[in-house]
């Protein structure tokens, strides 16, 4: 069975915004992409070494990175 990603971007929500979690933990309610990354600087992810198109590293669930 594969790992699955450290990172989740759930599906967008009614009300609007994506939740997003590192390893199990809520992170925050995300607008767009500069609240993914403030959310992962703060959880210690430094941006330079992100990849929000990796497969690996981050799960984008209801669309990508282009649906909100």
């Amino acid at each position: 069975m594969a790992a699955r990603p450290p990172i989740v971007v759930h599906p967008p929500s009614p009300s609007g915004g994506r939740r997003v979690t590192a390893h199990g933990n809520i992170l925050g309610l995300a607008y767009g992409l500069g609240d993914v990354y403030e959310f992962l600087r703060r959880a210690g992810i430094p941006e330079d070494e992100l990849r929000l198109d990796d497969p690996e590293t981050v799960e984008w669930r209801g669309g990508d990175r282009t649906t909100w």
